[in-house]
């Protein structure tokens, strides 16, 4: 795979920031879900990914391929989604614990990812009850539940509990955790997680923040990135790299039971004359692999 050096204005931002010449900008706690399904017949390129490319105009990864995510709103801290009997699987507890974090946050966390992935896909991770999921979320009133939470004209809570329905918690899985270095104007604390699209349901270019969508199977837009053909932001590229290692979605979800997330931030380090972004140690594995 190949390793792009970093420009020189970006390592001597990076080194002002290491030197406490800068103060860094205090990340934004956030959460994305890698969407799965399965590849097409015959493919070697592992489950197929769903990707949005963000508008140019967009002030952070403007241009580049990313999943379904965004920022945790105040209101996924509504503890009353748990106390009304609106969240099934996992506690919230169980999801601290694999999360990294406190409860408070871990909760706020899986309703983000689902809030977001809704928002910005048509795809819910939510049923009547603990054993069903939604089935079809393509009408005009799905679609106006959708534009006020986009909108935060209501909250989860609200939405869960007007349709009746529980957040099905257990379709996602733990993945991975990324810090936006430093030396960056905007930056994020993001939990990588990752689901099956739910059967019957089927993703929608719904984003006001995407130009476009695609499903693409992960190691193919590994490829692309390599080929210049598409820009992604290193956590997307080595997420879409590990996640083509596996043959099926299901895959996928099982080796996420056995995860629980450490936040990585890449740092500036010397690749002989170069400079480069460092890994966590088993993606270096995988990019020398390749």
């Amino acid at each position: 795979m190949q390793r792009l050096p970093l420009p020189d204005a970006l390592v001597a931002q990076a080194r002002s920031y290491a030197s406490g010449e800068a103060a860094p900008a205090e990340p934004r706690d956030a959460a994305t879900v890698v969407l799965l399904r399965p590849g097409a017949a015959g493919s070697q390129a592992g489950p197929e990914v769903y990707l949005l490319r963000r508008q140019t105009s967009m002030a952070f990864a403007g241009g580049m391929c990313v999943f379904p995510g965004g920022g945790v709103d105040p209101r996924d801290f509504d503890d009353e989604l748990v106390d009304r009997g609106l969240w099934a699987g996992p506690t919230p507890a169980e999801w601290a614990s694999r999360l990294g974090c406190d409860e408070a946050k871990a909760r706020a966390l899986v309703c983000a990812a689902v809030r977001e992935t809704y928002e910005e896909s048509g795809v819910l991770l939510a049923g009547a009850h603990a054993d069903s999921v939604v089935a079809d979320t393509t009408g005009d009133d799905w679609e106006a539940d959708r534009v006020a939470l986009e909108s935060r004209e209501t909250s989860l809570t609200e939405f869960l509990e007007k349709r009746s329905l529980v957040l099905r918690t257990d379709l996602l899985g733990a993945w991975s955790g990324w810090l936006t270095p430093v030396f960056e104007p905007r930056r994020y604390r993001t939990w990588f997680f990752v689901a099956r699209l739910p059967e019957g349901q089927v993703t929608r270019d719904v984003s006001t923040e995407s130009s476009s969508v695609t499903w693409a199977g992960a190691l193919d837009a590994v490829e692309q990135v390599e080929q210049e053909q598409i820009l992604m932001l290193p956590p997307t590229w080595l997420t879409c790299l590990e996640v083509g290692q596996h043959a099926d979605p299901d895959s996928v979800l099982v080796a996420a039971r056995e995860r629980t997330v450490e936040m990585f931030m890449p740092e500036v380090v010397a690749d002989g004359d170069e400079f480069i972004l460092s890994t966590p140690p088993h993606y270096t594995e995988l990019m020398a692999a390749r």
